[in-house]
């Protein structure tokens, strides 16, 4: 697993992205189906490049205490996003996020209700 930072400025850790269902994997190398979720990580571009790079590694660092859950992650800077490709292990989409949020206050979850 590997976060990526997508974003359209000229930082020079940042790599220019295929729209995420070109990349994002939907199964396991098992065939098993994925479960994904995404954050809204609001006024994150406008902050500075400290900034940025300081939850940039404090969401990498959540996702490592996940990595044999994780599959894919990508934080899209231009859209403020965070989208998390997981295992479907019991639980993860809500237990994940939460660690995220107690790390980076302002990330929210996006949810469909």
């Amino acid at each position: 697993m590997e976060l990526k930072l997508v974003d359209s400025s000229s930082m020079t850790s940042i790599l220019p992205g295929e729209p995420l269902w070109k990349r994002v994997p939907t199964r396991d190398d098992d065939g098993t189906p994925l479960s994904d979720f995404m954050m809204i990580i609001p006024k994150l571009k406008t902050k500075s490049r400290e900034d940025i790079e300081k939850t940039f590694t404090t969401i990498e660092n959540v996702l490592k205490c996940y990595q044999d859950s994780v599959v894919f992650a990508d934080l899209n800077l231009s859209m403020n996003v965070l989208w998390v490709s997981v295992k479907p292990v019991p639980g993860i989409c809500l237990e994940l996020p939460t660690a995220i949020k107690v790390q980076v206050p302002e990330a929210l979850l996006v949810s469909h209700k």
